[in-house]
């Protein structure tokens, strides 16, 4: 029975690979460098014009795995674990979005990238936006997905106004209220930030990311980008001086950051195509796959 099961399936991956071709099937790698005193996990697949995709709290390089696929076929893709997050070390500090995007800069540097395009979620969008104003010459293109950008414009009327509690939940009490509960922790994000609960995160990715970040010291590093806020906020606000000029695409959940953030984006670039994605909350890449991945791998082109 056990061997009959099995031939069916090879059959089945067989008939699948067929299908999708080569190039589709193929899998991201998954990859270490050291770079800037940390270690750093990333996945990397396909060839050509590269594309650095960095995920958000409560997630890591894993949430990219869909768009990976399809952006693979003509672009090199780069997927970080950021530091503090997934499989990449965890430094004491600091964790400011401009030190987070310094770490992808050298990755960057380290694989011969001499310019790519960026696209950021969540947390992942901060360091999108550190990483275009510190090396705007080297960014073609740039996403922001879903969140805010902490020291630009009103940015306090969002966090401030909108679920206080976690936005300052680190230290000692917090880690140890946590411990061994880190998916009811999880489940107010993914829950609360979607539009519809049911059409967020999948069970399956429920129980990676819980695995992932109940790993020691994890939790401790997660926290941390939300103590740094306040230097985030004072180095964006220097940053936005001089706005970028390169293409911005900015990709924002209607029952979440909605105009928000393109009004945000509009103080810091010159050039912001803005999209409210319809009946979404915060987790577009898992709430709205069918819309925002070819949106992306147009923009992306």
């Amino acid at each position: 029975m056990l061997r009959t099961v099995t031939r069916l399936l090879c059959a089945g991956l067989l008939m699948l690979y067929a299908f999708i071709g080569p190039a589709q099937a193929q899998a991201p790698k998954s990859n270490f460098a050291e770079v800037n005193g940390v270690r750093i996990h990333y996945l990397s697949a396909g060839k050509g014009d590269p594309v650095i995709l960095l995920h958000g709290y409560t997630e890591s390089s894993h949430m990219w795995l869909p768009l990976i696929t399809q952006l693979s076929k003509d672009h090199l893709v780069i997927a970080p674990d950021l530091r503090g997050f997934g499989q990449s070390g965890l430094p004491q500090g600091p964790y400011t979005k401009s030190v987070m995007a310094q770490d992808v800069h050298a990755l960057a540097v380290s694989l011969g990238i001499k310019s790519a395009k960026v696209v950021g979620h969540d947390i992942g969008l901060m360091v999108a936006y550190a990483y275009a104003a510190q090396y705007p010459q080297e960014v073609n293109k740039i996403v922001l997905m879903d969140a805010f950008l902490p020291g630009v414009g009103n940015w306090k009327d969002v966090w401030l106004l909108r679920d206080l509690w976690h936005f300052h939940f680190y230290g000692e009490t917090p880690l140890a209220l946590v411990k061994g509960r880190e998916r009811t922790y999880f489940e107010h994000f993914w829950n609360d930030f979607a539009a519809d609960k049911t059409k967020s995160l999948s069970e399956a990715d429920r129980k990676f990311y819980t695995a992932e970040y109940a790993q020691p010291g994890h939790m401790r590093a997660g926290f941390e980008v939300f103590r740094a806020f306040s230097q985030d906020a004072e180095e964006f606000a220097q940053y936005m001086k001089t706005p970028l000029t390169m293409p911005m695409l900015v990709l924002a959940g209607e029952k979440a950051s909605g105009e928000f953030l393109i009004q945000q984006a509009r103080l810091v670039d010159t050039h912001v195509e803005g999209v409210v994605v319809k009946n979404s909350g915060h987790w577009l890449m898992e709430e709205a796959t069918a819309e925002v991945v070819p949106k992306l791998v147009q923009f992306l082109k």
